[in-house]
């Protein structure tokens, strides 16, 4: 292993990233300590956002480069080679699934399938959102069904006045949930998606082997949850249902433009077409809509650039790290490497390693949707619920902690860790 400068430089820059990530709080303390409207307050509020920092190094990193090498181009080269497709992709239906129409259409599911489970209505529908609600993203896709649970829950439960300990409990299984609740099919979760075509792993292959682990750990873990704070849960109002308020056929289009985004997104000219598009039928439709979530939207897709643009240059570690491993141990250090790094650039390192076993596939794909709740950087779609969750009343002023995140995350974690690995 003989990393060049650009490599170790890119590895200390990620590693500082990491830090910030944990030391955003902290940032936005030093903010608090100089007069409103300042520069230094504006730029310590501009750190403490969590979703600028993998942008931030990343922009170090672009300079960085111009000074190892001399030369702008050098720089401009690394960044025009690299494949930000995914980044786009969250982008665009981070923003469309954010819609009104899209939101009501999932709650009236969410509110039917809760219908089936007995108790208040507060419980059952926390019941129904995270443990049946994640699986959608097996579907229409994890950013997706991250950006409508958030906005629900936030509605429901965030905004509600729930306590912290229920706050982080819920935002850690809603992370871990997601990041499993997406491997029934082969083309919804990031870190399938990087080795599906390549390992030839279908829809069957999929549902055989993870899809079935996937549902109980997810119901599981919901269910868990839901009986540890049911008693604050039942305190909670119950929300009236409301009418259709927004038309089917309006319901409709939003459907067919999410299934053809899906359906582009590897083909990021294609889908920003179809983005354009739907941009003015929602302006059109304007009576029909809430703000589109462009702001959240781009700055997700900042810290997903960002980690792209770090991550790349991480393999001269991480390859070798993936080769030396066996069965269990990939399985658990995928699960705590993805903590650190997005699972979806650690499986597809993984893919790179020639004449890896099909046990060590598993292995690898398990250990890195277990882990992808732990952090904000451990899934792409991750960034999108913290996004959409950051200021809501039960975090406070201060935002989401990683640490409260990562305490939150640690039952519903075990829970896919037994039945990823034990059953």
């Amino acid at each position: 292993m003989n990393p060049s400068a650009v490599q170790v430089m890119a590895t200390v820059l990620f590693g500082l990233a990491v830090l910030h990530t944990f030391a955003v709080k902290r940032f936005a303390h030093w903010a608090h300590r100089y007069p409103e409207g300042s520069i230094q307050e504006n730029v310590l509020h501009f750190l403490a956002e969590t979703e600028v920092v993998f942008g931030v190094w990343a922009a170090a990193l672009f300079v960085g480069i111009m000074a190892v090498k001399g030369s702008v181009h050098a720089a401009v080269e690394y960044i025009e080679g690299l494949n930000f497709t995914e980044p786009k992709f969250v982008l665009v239906v981070m923003v469309v699934a954010a819609t009104r129409p899209v939101v009501w259409l999932a709650e009236r599911l969410v509110v039917a399938m809760s219908r089936l489970i007995p108790g208040r209505r507060p419980v059952a529908f926390y019941m129904a959102a995270l443990g049946v609600g994640p699986l959608l993203g097996s579907f229409i896709t994890e950013p997706a069904a991250m950006t409508l649970l958030a906005m629900v829950l936030r509605r429901r439960y965030f905004d509600a006045g729930i306590g912290r300990r229920l706050a982080y409990a819920t935002l850690g299984l809603l992370f871990v949930n997601v990041s499993i609740g997406g491997v029934l099919t082969h083309f919804a979760a990031p870190p399938v998606l990087m080795v599906a075509t390549k390992w030839n792993w279908g829809i069957g292959y999929m549902a055989s082997h993870f899809g079935w682990r996937a549902a109980l750990a997810c119901l599981g873990s919901a269910a868990v949850v839901t009986w540890i704070f049911r008693k604050e849960l039942a305190t909670l109002p119950e929300e009236k249902e409301s009418g259709p308020g927004v038309p089917w056929w309006l319901v409709m289009l939003h459907m067919a433009t999410l299934a053809l985004v899906v359906a582009f997104s590897h083909y990021p000219d294609v889908c920003f077409g179809v983005f354009v598009m739907f941009l003015g039928m929602v302006k059109a439709t304007n009576e029909y809509q809430d703000e589109l979530k462009l702001k959240e939207g781009l700055l997700v897709g900042f810290f997903l650039s960002g980690l792209v643009t770090l991550g790349s240059l991480q393999d001269y570690w991480l390859k070798p790290l993936i080769q030396s491993l066996g069965g269990a141990a990939l399985f658990f250090g995928a699960t705590g490497l993805t903590a650190i790094t997005d699972n979806a650039a650690l499986t597809y390192l993984g893919s790179l390693v020639e004449g890896i076993s099909d046990p060590l596939k598993y292995a690898l794909v398990a250990g890195a949707v277990t882990g992808g709740g732990l952090t904000v950087i451990a899934n792409a779609p991750n960034p999108a619920g913290a996004g959409i969750l950051q200021d809501a009343k039960a975090f406070g002023n201060e935002g989401i902690s990683p640490l409260g995140l990562l305490l939150g995350a640690l039952g519903p974690t075990a829970m896919a860790v037994v039945m990823f690995w034990l059953v």
